[in-house]
């Protein structure tokens, strides 16, 4: 069928990595047209295993984006985060580190660790 051939050249294409439908929609418009195009391009879409991995969001889905308040002192906001499972480097052997971020002055602080340490000894360090 001629829409098949249309639907796999303007979505498979090897260039054009599996569009989505509206890519796809925008495609075949500037050559082509039949009755039910949209309701048959959505379905293709829908029906493209490779698209349908590629292009739909897996997971939860996020929030809102809120505004967090600049600071108006230093240390009123702190920001910390764990960077972990990294290759063993310096002379005892670091694979994690500690990143604290001042939130007035942007200041960043590292710290490294063996993911392997106790609380104990993290708490001591900071």
């Amino acid at each position: 069928m001629l829409i098949n051939k249309i639907l796999l050249e303007c979505h498979n294409n090897i260039y054009s990595e599996h569009l989505s439908e509206d890519r796809t929609m925008e495609r075949i418009k500037t050559c082509a047209w039949w009755p039910s195009w949209r309701k048959d391009i959505i379905e293709y879409c829908n029906s493209c295993d490779r698209f349908q991995k590629a292009n739909k969001a897996t997971g939860r889905r996020f929030g809102l984006m809120i505004h967090i308040q600049e600071p108006s002192t230093q240390q009123e906001v702190v920001h910390m985060d764990w960077v972990t499972a990294l290759p063993p480097g310096g002379d005892k052997s670091y694979n994690a580190f500690l990143v604290i971020i001042e939130g007035y002055s942007k200041t960043p602080i590292f710290l490294s660790f063996n993911k392997d340490d106790t609380s104990m000894d993290k708490a001591l360090l900071i």
